[in-house]
């Protein structure tokens, strides 16, 4: 099973499928596409049935089930765009066997070192194969990682029929990276009763709560006259924008914040004398202080034109996803099977809240609870990304356990 995920795993990540916001299109980069065909015929391949692909790119396929028991078709997800915060072009993955605890050198001419002194959780890592970046780019492990462990999961069910199963369904999904993974995913023609997205960090990482999520755009308007007569007369947006900023709770940010604690992030922050912009995501696990947030943004911005006018800033906000908590704790049995099949296999469940945006919180509002278990993967999104061997073979084994709990406890 070893090469097997690592050959799967590393011809995933040297397809370049870094998501766009900026494109309507769906998917809103060809590489997506690119992946996307590759995957319909490796799933055509190891033997899976009802493979298709839609206009938009979404992957489906069916394991049958090999039993006569009336069993709920379950599902396993991940999405083929990796992160927008980090170059995805050109991925050279490198493989470290046999991790002896140190630092392991990415990058030579550039001296780019993943370091335990900077990375502690390496520690738990020691004899390990790693598969790490070549520090020029991110990996692609959020969610190649989940893809190739999916993909191996279903071709050892197929090669090993003694292993009792009800109906599985699996897709693959674009755009998850910034906001879209769901928009145009069928959930009347995926037919699965529930499903996974294996789209964690390390091992043992079993989630059911998300945050509640928003964006705010904000746009401030100045007045640019020149600086030796601009007495009375200028209005600096960028100085605006920066005392709206200074309006906001300073401990409320991400840097400040773990475990339950909501934040304002602004993501980005570009400007003159004329005009402006700011762009925020709002984030809460709970229901109300979110709901203050964006209370708080609202009164800050009539601050704001009380005191510069009506006309000296544009707010645009919108809620992009929910916690799915609300979705899933009718239907926990499911986060208890996962959380039972790690055991199984000798993993210890790590389970916590999600700090970061997965499809399932979209697809549980959908109709399709959709908990979320991890892939082995750590630093996503970056050039210090890793992720461990063993941890992805943990991660199949932990796809195959659910799949044949589910039948037993049918």
């Amino acid at each position: 099973m070893k090469n097997e995920i690592i050959d799967r795993f590393t011809s995933y990540v040297k397809v370049e499928t870094q998501s766009d916001e900026s494109v309507d299109s769906c998917p809103s980069t060809p590489g997506q596409l690119t992946l996307a065909n590759m995957l319909v015929d490796e799933l055509k391949e190891i033997g899976m049935e009802e493979v298709t692909i839609d206009d938009n790119g979404y992957v489906m396929a069916t394991l049958p089930a090999n039993t006569d028991k009336q069993v709920p078709t379950i599902g396993f997800l991940a999405h083929v765009d990796t992160a927008t915060d980090f170059t995805g072009k050109n991925v050279n993955p490198q493989l470290v066997e046999n991790y002896d605890g140190g630092d392991v050198l990415l990058n030579e001419s550039r001296n780019i070192v993943l370091s335990p002194s900077d990375f502690p959780s390496l520690g738990n890592y020691h004899g390990h194969t790693l598969i790490t970046t070549d520090g020029t780019t991110l990996l692609g492990a959020d969610n190649k990682a989940g893809i190739a462990e999916i993909m191996t999961a279903m071709a050892y069910l197929i090669n090993h029929q003694e292993i009792k199963h009800g109906k599985v369904r699996v897709a693959f999904t674009p755009d998850e990276e910034i906001g879209r993974g769901p928009h145009r995913f069928a959930v009347d023609r995926f037919q699965a009763d529930y499903a996974y997205t294996v789209d964690g960090g390390p091992l043992g990482e079993l989630e059911y709560e998300s945050f509640n999520a928003a964006a705010a755009r904000l746009t401030f308007f100045g007045k640019n006259v020149h600086p030796g007569s601009a007495k009375n007369k200028m209005i600096h947006s960028a100085k605006i924008a920066m005392e709206f900023h200074a309006a906001l709770p300073a401990e409320e940010a991400p840097e400040y914040t773990d475990d339950y604690e909501g934040f304002y992030h602004l993501i980005s922050f570009e400007g003159d004398v004329e005009e402006t912009k700011l762009y925020y995501i709002i984030r809460d696990h709970d229901r109300q202080k979110f709901e203050g947030k964006k209370s708080k943004i609202e009164a800050t911005v009539e601050e704001i034109k009380q005191k510069y006018g009506d006309k000296a800033v544009l707010l645009e906000m919108k809620d992009q996803y929910y916690n799915m908590r609300e979705k899933i704790e009718p239907v926990k049995e499911i986060v208890d099977i996962a959380y039972e099949a790690m055991e199984r296999i000798g993993i210890t469940p790590d389970v916590k809240p999600i700090r970061g945006g997965t499809d399932g919180s979209q697809l549980s509002f959908m109709g399709l609870p959709t908990p979320n278990i991890f892939t082995g993967g750590e630093n996503f999104h970056g050039k210090y990304e890793f992720i461990s061997v063993e941890n992805m073979e943990k991660a199949v084994q932990t796809i195959v356990e659910i799949a044949s709990l589910t039948e037993k406890k049918a």
